[in-house]
């Protein structure tokens, strides 16, 4: 092993690679989302999760990448995925009421890690879905990317298969 092989990043994983639950709720298919740009893949494949409280954690290891102003949704970089958590649906009109945001840009996050908080009563006050969105914007660059569970399920559930070949 070469002096610089310790600082290496990991090896890239191999197989395919698993999205997991945001929050604790139950998971809807994409179709089941009442948002045009996302019951429709225009944002890329996704999932909805009908949440049982307001506490939002990261779907896989990453590197955030974007936090709008309007704190309703948050970008991870994860393993070539570009993930994005969003929170509500037409929540931006919002401004960032009903949304405590717990990460920055550039932030190192790991699966499971809390990164929002919504007030659901806030949200649903002011007309919107509470359902939160994990979209895998980026996926056309992959093979697939598929549902692979629905119902019931608990924070870090693997919701989301990516397919690399």
């Amino acid at each position: 092993m070469g002096f610089f092989d310790k600082f290496k990043n990991e090896a890239p994983q191999t197989g395919p690679l698993m999205v997991g639950a945001v929050a604790k709720g139950s998971a809807i298919p994409m179709a089941d989302i009442p948002d045009p740009a996302f019951s429709q893949g225009m944002v890329g494949f996704c999932l909805g999760i009908e949440p049982e409280d307001g506490k939002v954690y990261s779907p896989a290891d990453g590197v955030v990448s974007q936090v709008p102003d309007t704190l309703h949704a948050v970008g991870i970089d994860s393993q070539g995925m570009e993930l994005l958590v969003h929170c509500g649906v037409d929540t931006v009109d919002m401004k960032g009421q009903g949304f405590t945001m717990l990460v920055k840009e550039g932030q190192k996050v790991k699966k499971g890690a809390p990164i929002i908080i919504m007030d659901l009563d806030v949200i649903r006050t002011a007309g919107h879905p509470t359902i939160i969105i994990t979209a895998v914007t980026n996926s056309d660059d992959f093979a697939g990317v598929e549902q692979i569970t629905a119902g019931p399920v608990q924070v870090g559930d693997d919701v989301l298969k990516v397919t690399k070949e």
